[in-house]
């Protein structure tokens, strides 16, 4: 495999191939490459000029270093439009398997407890400006909200909104609140989701002024909470979820196939 070595000042110029490694197991992309023959002999999908393992491959590319199509078609040897409908294929394939919110939280109830954050995914700015714009972070991008174990494994990604979007509006939107209340599942979250319902738990403010009690609450809140940040890590760790260049719409579908990715039993 080769991957093309571009920058700034030679986008558009004749692109130079170089050899190149990719962190991920094999295993993971042959996985990939079967999702994807199903989907093909499903359809009875006519030949291709990538197989099955180099599509996953051309795949998982874009999503763990986030180049950009042109780069990738040089390295695949088609061309940017071929790479971008090879790539936006393998995403549906992969969101297909995310599962919902009622299939993430099957068989936890009252005793459970659960991790709910969120955070904003940078985009390049868009002409619809304002509702993008996180006043929080003081940057463009969308807000995902992420349902996980107390280890930290994902259970579910919700879909990307408009960054302006408070994550407390963002989760009752989701239906995240009504359907850990319906369970009765403890939730842990930061402050922002203050005032969420009866089953989420939420640190004091101003917890130096409290009592002791008060105080040793919010020490164990943050000890419990803390392995939820290892979902947007790992979620992260691709580095497309760093700075997408897509169109806000193809976020949602892009979050969920990573979420696949990271879930998903290649085993054997």
């Amino acid at each position: 495999m080769v991957i093309p070595l571009s920058t700034p000042a030679t986008e558009g110029a004749l692109l130079v191939p170089y050899p190149a490694t990719l962190d991920v197991p094999h295993e993971l992309v042959e996985h990939v490459a079967w999702l994807l023959y199903e989907h093909r002999r499903a359809r009875n999908t006519r030949w291709r000029k990538l197989g099955c393992f180099d599509q996953a491959l051309l795949t998982l590319v874009h999503l763990r270093k986030n180049e950009t199509f042109a780069q990738l078609g040089a390295g695949f040897a088609i061309s940017q439009a071929t790479a971008w409908r090879y790539v936006d294929e393998a995403l549906e394939v992969l969101a297909s398997w995310a599962p919902g919110l009622h299939e993430a939280l099957t068989g936890l109830g009252e005793g459970d407890h659960v991790i709910v954050d969120g955070t904003l995914i940078p985009t390049d700015r868009v002409r619809a400006d304002q509702p993008y714009y996180s006043q929080k972070h003081k940057k463009h991008g969308m807000n995902v909200q992420v349902i996980a174990r107390p280890d930290g494994t994902p259970l579910w990604f919700s879909r990307a909104t408009p960054g302006r979007t408070h994550d407390l509006t963002s989760a009752r939107a989701h239906g995240i609140v009504q359907a850990c209340l319906t369970r009765q599942i403890l939730v842990l979250a930061d402050r922002a989701y203050q005032g969420a319902g009866a089953t989420f738990r939420t640190p004091y403010y101003h917890h130096s002024e409290q009592p002791e009690h008060y105080q040793q609450f919010n020490r164990d809140h943050a000890r419990l909470r803390a392995p939820g940040e290892r979902a947007f890590a790992r979620l992260k760790s691709w580095r497309i979820m760093r700075r997408a260049r897509s169109s806000t719409r193809r976020v949602s579908r892009t979050v969920q196939a990573i979420h696949v990715l990271l879930t998903c039993d290649y085993s054997g």
